[in-house]
């Protein structure tokens, strides 16, 4: 299904111009107030942000929206994305909704939207909104007596914090733990040190000082050069990355050394399947993970499912089929017996909740496997379909054929931004770094 304005998560774009203006903002609340309204009760709805400069002017453009359709807006300030989803569910909204563009450089923003359940839309409820923005004629505004009312939320924080340390074993402590944590100058740049600090960790805040400007630049999941120099600098036992609305995670080991999200998958699966906990027989990822995620899976009996790029994607199958671990390499990890997206901080506390059972160092304890050799490049292009040239198509196939069963190609337009990923794997890295290069030159040929 081709969208307009929403990508594989959510409306995403540089802010104040495009679909991030105030007037499509206040579009966009409107019909989403409009989609969510049902029966005669007061409607509700909660809605975070990130730690952006734009955030102001969106969060206001988004709450007259959703006024003038007639619901209640209830003001959560800077939480993570995850919080949202929980506190939708636990408050009994009608809607939640994040304001932020995740790992995004602070000149983009965005808005996430969740169901009551708190699950993320889906591709047609996204449709019917934007039928409704293109076409006002589509949307009611609320008669002056049903105008919603606007009123901040002071504890959203304390609430979230509360609710993650319940998702940690009761019979354990972090004691004993130096933990570097990189907030990414982001939405958990309060709630996550707290909430360790809390269990008993003895916590090393970097990334922890937004300005509005500063979100994830040369910090957080997409940065973890200084995260993991602090950890051999204080020789901490482990450093903890989120993104700029906490919903992935990137890990450091005791080394110094990066753990990224299929690792850490790969953990918890395995320990939630020793102690009877894990469901579906294996874990959701997406078409990104490394096959050598699938190859250690499969050497302990349990299985990989594969969906398109997005934790939306995952989350779909995984409720569809019953699995309750899933996420995506770059660090989304959905567990879903505690959570309805990827939320980087619970992910965290259960990779540390492996790692006090074990007792050994988090370098033996989080790597697990030895990741094939992928090669992963952008190509950016400006219009025109240039997947849909006949040369690019036949050096696809060229390709596939020469990795064969020893490796895996990905080519595929982003869902956030105009560019063309081009991954390839294999057992042999030079072939593989090899066909990256030529299909990316190719690209770029057919895209100018």
């Amino acid at each position: 299904m081709t969208r307009k304005y929403f990508g594989t998560d959510g409306v995403r774009g540089r802010a104040n111009s495009g679909a991030m203006t105030a007037d499509m903002v206040l579009k966009i609340g409107m019909a989403a107030g409009n989609l969510y309204r049902r029966g005669s009760h007061r409607h509700r709805v909660v809605i975070g942000k990130d730690t952006r400069l734009s955030g102001y002017m969106i969060e206001n453009a988004l709450t007259a929206g959703l006024l003038a359709a007639g619901m209640d807006v209830f003001l959560f300030g800077p939480v993570p994305t995850p919080a949202v989803s929980m506190l939708t569910r636990s408050m009994r909204a009608d809607l939640g909704v994040m304001i932020s563009a995740s790992h995004n450089p602070f000149a983009d923003n965005g808005i996430k939207i969740f169901g009551p359940d708190g699950f993320k839309l889906s591709d047609a409820e996204e449709a019917q909104i934007e039928a409704m923005v293109d076409d006002a004629s589509l949307m009611t505004a609320a008669v002056p007596e049903r105008i919603g009312r606007a009123k901040r939320i002071e504890d959203a924080q304390a609430r979230y914090i509360e609710f993650a340390k319940r998702t940690f074993p009761r019979d354990m402590t972090l004691d004993g733990l130096r933990i570097v944590v990189d907030t990414a100058n982001g939405a958990a740049y309060r709630v996550a040190p707290t909430a360790l600090w809390e269990l008993g960790a003895e916590v090393v805040q970097i990334g922890d000082e937004p300005n509005g400007l500063n979100i994830n630049e040369d910090c957080g999941s997409t940065h973890p050069a200084e995260m993991c120099r602090k950890v051999r600098e204080l020789r901490a036992d482990i450093g903890i990355a989120l993104d700029g609305d906490a919903d992935r995670v990137i890990i450091a080991d005791d080394k110094g050394q990066v753990v990224d999200g299929d690792q850490l998958m790969a953990l918890i699966a395995t320990s939630w399947a020793r102690r009877g906990e894990l469901k579906g027989g294996g874990l959701v990822a997406t078409v990104m993970s490394n096959l050598g995620l699938e190859r250690y899976l499969l050497d302990n009996k349990l299985t990989l499912a594969r969906t398109r790029v997005g934790d939306r994607y995952v989350v779909e199958h995984m409720r569809a089929h019953g699995f309750n671990v899933g996420g995506e390499q770059s660090g989304h990890i959905v567990l879903a017996d505690f959570s309805t997206t990827g939320d980087g901080l619970l992910a965290a506390l259960q990779v540390l909740a492996e790692v006090k059972r074990q007792g050994r160092p988090v370098s033996e304890v989080c790597n697990l496997f030895t990741p094939l050799p992928q090669v992963l490049k952008n190509v950016k292009f400006r219009q025109g379909a240039p997947l849909q040239d006949s040369r690019v198509r036949d050096a696809i196939a060229a390709a596939e054929a020469e990795l064969g069963n020893s490796g895996r190609l990905l080519v595929r337009p982003s869902g956030t931004e105009p560019v063309i990923r081009v991954m390839a794997e294999g057992d042999d890295g030079v072939m593989v770094s090899r066909i990256v290069d030529e299909l990316c030159d190719m690209i770029a040929r057919a895209a100018a």
